[in-house]
């Protein structure tokens, strides 16, 4: 592939999902990181996008909009697997546990160790299914409105029933990570349900690709003194990991 094609491919790539990995370039174009760095220095250079820390970025802000979910259980497949993997280690015996919606969410429960005996609480029929097998889990879910996709569930019914749990650990799933605005994600009734959460959980950790790192969504959750940690595939750097040490978030990193 000529480098005009594969700059106009980034181009496309960045335009479309607002930020991407590196590693997603490099085996979407099968070319070197090397090659790949150079073609984001040379469209930088003219003002297209931005380098960022693990990838590049649209060159002109806004707020996300998500990605349809197939093309998100595809994109960082490696990096969610080892995220749940990560989040994964945090559970113990006789916990309750909160797994939010989303692929990231999806690759917790996965990763759950096979003979784990706890509570599971969620409102993802996704995270569900996953788990509906497990004989040493209890797995209760929210009730409410399914949106398609992620097959998530909120509204009025999810908020009462989390209003009346109190879970040890709670993984929360993410749209952006900001360094003032805090953990924002895209459906309004679903945040609602994830501040009651955030209200009732000893421990809430959001779930955070690097890919996610400075972006806005469009609905604020919460602010970053609010959570106990994030678990990641990559550390944090400039502003955004200084405002997490400010409000003493924990960084797990897979």
């Amino acid at each position: 592939m000529l480098a005009a094609e594969r700059h106009a491919r980034i181009t496309e790539m960045v335009h479309s999902a607002q930020i991407v990995r590196t590693d997603v370039l490099v085996r979407e174009l099968g070319v070197s990181a090397e090659t790949i760095r150079r073609d984001l220095l040379a469209l930088e250079e003219r003002g297209v996008l931005k380098r960022v820390h693990g990838g590049a970025a649209s060159a002109e802000p806004s707020v996300f909009q998500e990605l349809p979910v197939e093309e998100r259980r595809r994109l960082g497949a490696g990096a969610k697997r080892r995220i749940g993997q990560a989040a994964a280690s945090l559970v113990r015996d006789g916990q309750i546990i909160m797994i939010d919606i989303g692929t990231t969410a999806a690759a917790v429960a996965h990763a759950l160790p096979p003979k784990l005996e706890a509570t599971v609480v969620t409102n993802s029929l996704v995270v569900a299914t996953e788990l509906a097998d497990r004989p040493g889990l209890d797995v209760l879910v929210s009730g409410g409105r399914v949106r398609s996709g992620d097959l998530a569930l909120s509204d009025a019914t999810a908020v009462g029933f989390f209003s009346n749990v109190y879970p040890d650990l709670a993984f929360l799933g993410s749209g952006g990570l900001h360094h003032e605005v805090g953990l924002t994600d895209y459906y309004l009734d679903e945040i609602t349900v994830r501040k009651t959460v955030l209200h009732n959980a000893r421990r809430s950790y959001a779930l955070v690709a690097a890919e996610k790192f400075g972006r806005i969504a469009g609905h604020r959750v919460c602010s970053l003194g609010e959570l106990t940690g994030i678990v990641t595939d990559t550390e944090p750097d400039g502003e955004l990991k200084a405002a997490l040490g400010d409000h003493s978030v924990e960084i797990v990193t897979a």
